[in-house]
């Protein structure tokens, strides 16, 4: 380094987040020992010390590896003992110095550190010239926008001729970080520290400008929630001093005060305000002002982020759906299902289920009872005759009292945005000049879409994807397809004897005794009586009628308890008529005898399934073939192929050839004002006619159901388990059905399964062996 530079082995002592420049003069405090130690050996001497900074400030006792290279050789000018064994030192800078080795480490750090001094210049190069000027007009820039310095500061800066000095000091006033500190202390060449420190500089420069202009922005905002404050208060004062005092102004603060309080998704939080400030500009008594305060009370009221904690327990679940509810095991078993996925997934979307089945199964107290078992809110929609779109969507703002939609209002009911919802009747939806309110629960019933719900009334999306969704119908026919595709269906066919007998017993008879004031044991019925009620005065798929005659049960018995003070009635199969009157059904038919011409068919009805008597009868005439009974066209092409069958095997079953040409058929079924149709009827047509024709009787236990070709093959159909609850109830033994159904046997009960003899078949022939008291012989004349 030439003349600037000379070794000195001096005391050091490490700076924790402290830099100490030349040409400074500053204090503060030692606590660690061995700075103690390093400043008593300073004063020993000529005073001089090497302040250097440690790289971790956080570290006490730091090793040489964590030591800057590149420090401050400064003179101790004062020492102050403090209380607690620390010392104030006021310290003043000399000029830079490196660490070229450390002699020792205890009792205190020493080494040899050379002086790095600044050269002595007569005159200033050009380029630290540019420098120098560049360095002052960024500090001047400096002190005006920092609040930090004051401007003092500048007029002794701008004093100091010497680059070195000048770089020195503007770093000591103006760098904040230790790391930029450390940076112009290391630069030993004058030049590159000042390049260093005008970087540095015009960087803390632009800090400072972001800085104020953020405080700047908050002081604005300050002064205008302020001032806004005073200005309403004196408005408040004038127009009460005037006797104009506007209620509205009370009001607005309210509801204010209501929407901040509520917790409201964003959007809706700020088209929340943006009503408010409408109404805060009119009069109370606009008209406008009170569709206003509607729209916001039905946005403060509505759940937009209230939700129910889901009962997770499955045992507990399945313990209260069971108590509720005899059988009904899909449903039971679909909602446990998605109780376990939503254990494990913790996110699953509320699922949308229809449930499809007889009136009186029990589907809408189903519903309630899962509500129970999930923890869930519960509300109720009946769709039944509903032909106004805005029933689901809501009428928009413009028209005179307009509301929202039932959707959104059932929400507001539950006051949660995850109830358990029920559509009830959803195949009895109608549509009108109105709208489509099927076409409209599109959205609402599609998990994919109803995340952002928007009510023509809100006009704000809703989030409806927790929400469990339920529907309930009787037949599937009358749902859009776009919808039905929508739900899940669970199907809940009608109830076997001995399934209502469980449902009479624990449910029915339990609830009927306490609605009429009954104690529990203040009827007996034993099991065969219910069972008399069950096949001789109902006959239904559910349990609605059973309930109403169980309910005329009790009716009289109170009465008996009430005239004659009889604590408990008996009452048997024998006495049953007593309270019921004569039987309204025939349950057996084992003592009818074979007719012919009369064939047992089985159908399907929206209430459950029912036997359908099928009667043929042969008259002289032209070939004709009448149809009468208020049978649908596909019926009726039944009958046209069952006919057209018979006349292609007419030699085998031993008619003329053409048998057709001189008799007209005519096929009846009774009950004529109900309407019937579907294919299903097809081999108990068949049947009934070869029976007519051949005189054969047909057997009065067989029942069968099943479609036909031209060619006598047997077709598959539906429904098989109400048909076959029809076809015990009505007494039946044996029941014949399509061979491709044999899969669906499943869903039967086994105890029904056990009662009746089903047979599958593949064609005709099958079905006349079974159905006919004999097969009927082949023409003599083949």
């Amino acid at each position: 380094m030439g003349d600037n530079t000379d070794i000195k082995i001096l005391p050091v002592l490490t700076l924790r987040g402290l830099a100490v420049f030349p040409y400074m003069v500053l204090h503060f405090d030692v606590v660690r020992e061995k700075s103690i130690a390093a400043i008593e050996q300073a004063m020993v001497g000529n005073q001089e010390i090497f302040l250097v900074a440690q790289n971790d400030p956080k570290a006490d006792e730091p090793h040489i590896e964590d030591i800057h290279e590149v420090g401050t050789i400064a003179k101790i000018k004062q020492i102050l003992k403090l209380p607690g064994n620390n010392i104030r030192v006021l310290v003043e800078g000399l000029s830079r110095g490196r660490m070229l080795e450390y002699i020792k480490e205890d009792p205190y750090f020493e080494g040899k550190v050379e002086a790095c001094r600044d050269p002595e210049m007569e005159k200033v190069n050009l380029e630290q010239e540019g420098l120098m000027r560049s360095l002052l007009d960024l500090f001047d820039d400096y002190v005006k926008i920092s609040s930090r310095l004051a401007p003092e500061t500048l007029v002794s800066v701008s004093t100091v001729n010497d680059p070195g000095q000048l770089s020195d000091i503007i770093a000591a006033n103006v760098l904040v970080k230790m790391e930029d500190k450390q940076d112009i202390l290391d630069a030993i060449d004058i030049t590159d520290r000042l390049e260093r420190l005008y970087d540095i500089l015009s960087r803390e420069i632009e800090i400072s400008r972001i800085e104020r202009r953020i405080a700047g922005r908050v002081k604005k905002q300050i002064d205008k929630v302020q001032r806004e404050y005073y200005l309403r208060e004196q408005l408040k004062a004038i127009q009460k001093e005037l006797g104009e005092y506007d209620s509205t102004v009370g009001e607005v603060e309210e509801y204010k005060s209501n929407l901040e309080s509520a917790n409201l998704p964003k959007e809706v939080k700020e088209k929340a305000f943006k009503e408010l400030e409408k109404l805060s500009r009119m009069p109370s008594a606009s008209a406008e002002g009170t569709v206003v305060r509607n729209y916001l009370d039905w946005i403060i009221d509505l759940p937009w982020n209230d939700e129910t904690v889901d009962n997770t327990d499955m045992k507990i679940a399945a313990k209260v759906l069971d108590e509720d509810h005899y059988g009904l095991y899909k449903v039971k078993e679909r909602i446990l299902e998605y109780l376990a996925v939503k254990n494990l997934t913790k996110t699953m979307k509320g699922p949308i289920l229809c449930f499809v089945g007889p009136p009186g199964v029990g589907k809408t107290s189903i519903a309630k009872s899962i509500a129970r078992a999930l923890n869930r809110k519960f509300v109720r929609m009946s769709l039944g005759g509903v032909r106004d779109e805005a029933e689901i969507r809501g009428h928009r703002r413009t028209y005179v009292g307009a509301i929202p939609g039932r959707i959104i209002s059932s929400i507001k009911t539950a006051g949660s945005k995850n109830p358990l919802f029920l559509l009830d009747e959803i195949d009895k939806i109608g549509s009108d000049f109105r709208g489509d309110p099927a076409s409209a629960l599109l959205e609402v019933l599609d998990a994919e879409q109803n995340y952002a719900f928007r009510d023509h009334y809100l006009e704000l999306p809703f989030d409806l994807s927790k929400v469990m969704f339920l529907t309930t119908a009787n037949t599937l026919d009358t749902i859009p397809r776009p919808l039905l595709d929508r739900m899940e269906i669970i199907r809940i066919p009608g109830y076997t004897e001995d399934e209502k007998l469980n449902i009479a017993k624990q449910y029915l008879i339990p609830k009927q005794l306490k609605e009429h004031g009954l104690p529990e044991d203040g009827i007996m019925m034993s099991d065969n009586t219910i069972r008399d009620i069950i096949n001789y005065y109902t006959r239904e798929a559910g349990v609605r009628e059973l309930e109403r005659q169980i309910a005329a049960v009790c009716r009289k018995a109170a009465r008996r308890v009430a005239e004659m003070g009889t604590k408990r009635v008996r009452i048997t199969s024998s006495n049953l008529r007593k309270y019921l009157g004569i039987p309204i059904y025939s349950y057996d038919r084992a003592d009818e005898e074979d007719e012919v011409g009369v064939a047992t068919g089985m159908a399907w009805t929206p209430v459950g399934g029912d036997t359908l008597f099928i009667e043929a009868t042969p008259v002289p005439g032209t070939g004709k073939l009448v149809l009468t009974g208020h049978l649908g066209d596909v019926m009726k092409e039944s009958a046209q192929a069952a006919f057209t069958y018979i006349r292609s095997k007419a030699k085998e079953f031993g008619l003329e050839p053409n048998f057709h040409e001189t008799i007209d058929m005519h096929v009846h079924v009774p009950e004529g004002a109900i309407p019937k149709d579907g294919p299903s009827a097809g081999i108990t047509l068949t049947t009934a006619m070869l029976s007519a024709l051949t005189e054969i009787p047909i057997r009065r236990d067989v029942a069968m159901t099943g479609e036909i070709t031209l060619r006598g093959r047997v077709l598959p159909i539906g429904g098989l388990k109400e048909k076959t609850l029809a076809a015990h109830r009505a007494g039946i033994s044996t029941v014949i059905i399509p061979h491709e159904n044999i899969k669906d046997l499943e869903d039967i009960p086994d105890n029904i399964k056990n009662k009746l003899d089903i047979v599958a078949v593949k064609n005709m022939d099958e079905v006349l062996k079974l159905a006919l008291v004999e097969m009927p012989e082949k023409s003599k004349n083949e």
